[in-house]
């Protein structure tokens, strides 16, 4: 019997592309369902970011079914020579449970190696409580704040 993580591939894909673009959606809408006062408009589509979620300086992997469903992603952007900011973590409600969201932190991690990115920071918002466990599980520490509302918390964590 296949298990779940085998059935799933993660790719990398351009930020505006369909696939992207549906998961950013949903990560949206889970924000705004999540955090108190925020808008599922609060990033608009296409995302302002997407350029600097592609290489050389960037990254967006999706996560995908054996059937070609997307059901995670997550982006990475340069922000300073060596410093990389991941954005956008999202696991589709179908797919949680599984270790998935900790395979995407893996696998934007490698890319950030892949880049020459030596320390990664995040934003988070301390209604994610799923979110903040798995990055402290995972080797991230706080950090001071570096971002403004909707993040109530910060996390950064030195590539080995």
């Amino acid at each position: 019997m296949t298990s779940f993580q085998d059935r799933i591939t993660i790719l990398r894909v351009d930020p505006e592309a369909l696939e992207a673009r549906r998961c950013l959606a949903a990560y949206l809408y889970l924000l705004s369902e999540r955090i108190e006062g925020m808008p599922a408009s609060h990033v608009p589509d296409p995302d302002p970011e997407a350029a600097s979620y592609r290489p050389p300086g960037g990254a967006f992997l999706i996560a995908q079914r054996d059937d070609g469903q997307p059901v995670a992603c997550v982006a990475l952007k340069t922000l300073s020579p060596g410093v990389g900011e991941v954005k956008r973590l999202w696991v589709d409600a179908s797919a949680r449970g599984h270790g998935l969201a900790r395979r995407m932190m893996r696998a934007i991690e490698d890319e950030a190696r892949t880049m020459g990115l030596a320390r990664l920071r995040l934003d988070t918002n301390e209604a994610l409580t799923e979110a903040m466990a798995l990055y402290r599980s995972d080797g991230w520490g706080d950090i001071p704040a570096y971002t403004g509302w909707p993040a109530t918390h910060w996390f950064g964590k030195t590539l080995t």
